[in-house]
């Protein structure tokens, strides 16, 4: 049996953005440079990297590549973050409740 301390969720969800930013701001390397190098869309990459676009396996595969940083624990934390934030959606919960209401059992 887990303890509560198992069950707890972080008040705010983190996006594997976030910690990949703070990854190349820490290694000094400028986001355009590395997008470039990755071959890949400076826009896109500033948009994960901002938490407004998710992370695909590919960019993951990608950012392991260039930083060394785990694609899987990225594409994990990716799907841990959509979890959260979905639990999160009032329009989501509301559903839930709805459903639970319709499929209870007497």
């Amino acid at each position: 049996m887990g303890t509560i301390a198992n069950k707890l969720t972080p008040l705010h969800p983190t996006h594997p953005g976030s910690i990949i930013k703070d990854e190349i701001e820490y290694r000094g390397i400028a986001q355009k440079k590395l997008a470039s190098q990755m071959g890949v869309s400076y826009t896109v990459f500033n948009e994960i990297l901002n938490a407004k676009r998710p992370i695909s396996a590919e960019y993951a595969l990608l950012i392991e590549a260039a930083l060394g940083v785990d694609a899987e624990t990225l594409t994990n934390m990716q799907s841990r973050y959509n979890m959260q934030m979905a639990r999160q959606n009032k329009k989501i919960l509301e559903r839930f409740a709805e459903i639970r209401k319709l499929t209870a059992v007497l």
